[in-house]
């Protein structure tokens, strides 16, 4: 769904974040949905400013992980915020396809279906819950995920729920950032993301506790090997991970085998 996060004023992000119900008084869920619905408007040009473009990058390639130029395609892109995958993976299927974008921000998809309009292809978002999917049991030919994982309240459950929306065959493709392995790069990630981006981040909104959601949500996701577990513990029959960028950020591919 997405690559840097900020959040809205009345809510105060510290390393423990939204994932914490006590810091919040409310659920990790509901948090990720009122922070995202308030940073709407102002998502992307964040997003690729502090990114440096480099998210763009990653997504072309997923893409060739998700298109099949040869065969009309049924595409689920979980998670999908603003659209920017959705689009990116609109645009490479072949002819006939059908690709779905999902979230439970209202607020972000509706900046999403005005980028759809404008991209001009053919795409439909929809309000629904990643860890309940609204769909019957494999009914999807691929799956994607954008830097959205991490904010899933029970990440087993999505996992598992994807799995299941998902054909025999089929593949599910995630992103998303990651700490580096690398310790000289991995120090010089925790300082810019850490210290800098925060610093940066409030002088230039007046809002330092915005840049703080994500470096705590990166750090707090499960480390590869972990992650990897869980998705073959959620039913899928291989999993390939590619480090992207210094391990900066890492693509999962998950197969599930035809019957």
């Amino acid at each position: 769904m997405f690559v840097l996060s900020v959040c809205p004023k009345y809510l105060t992000f510290t390393s423990d974040i939204i994932s914490d119900e006590k810091k919040t008084d409310m659920p990790k869920k509901e948090g990720v949905r009122k922070l995202f619905d308030n940073i709407a408007s102002d998502y992307d040009r964040l997003n690729h400013i502090l990114s440096l473009n480099i998210d763009k990058g990653w997504r072309r390639k997923a893409v060739r992980q998700i298109a099949d130029e040869n065969r009309a395609m049924k595409v689920l892109d979980v998670a999908c915020g603003t659209a920017d995958f959705t689009i990116e993976i609109a645009q490479k299927v072949a002819p006939g396809s059908d690709v779905i974008g999902i979230d439970i921000s209202e607020g972000m998809m509706a900046v999403g279906k005005d980028k759809i309009i404008k991209a001009g292809v053919s795409a439909e978002l929809y309000v629904a819950d990643c860890e309940a999917l609204p769909y019957e049991d494999s009914t999807f030919d691929r799956i994607s995920a954008g830097f959205g994982v991490r904010n899933f309240e029970h990440l087993d459950i999505g996992l598992k729920e994807m799995f299941r929306v998902l054909k025999p065959g089929g593949k599910l493709v995630i992103l998303e950032l990651s700490v580096p392995s690398n310790p000289v790069i991995r120090w010089c990630y925790k300082l810019y993301f850490l210290k800098i981006l925060p610093a940066v981040g409030g002088f230039v909104s007046g809002e330092r506790g915005a840049y703080e959601y994500l470096p705590a949500s990166v750090l707090r996701f499960p480390p590869p090997e972990q992650f990897i577990r869980m998705m073959k513990s959620a039913g899928f029959d291989t999993v390939e991970h590619t480090p992207l960028t210094l391990g900066i950020c890492r693509m999962y591919v998950g197969k599930k085998y035809a019957l």
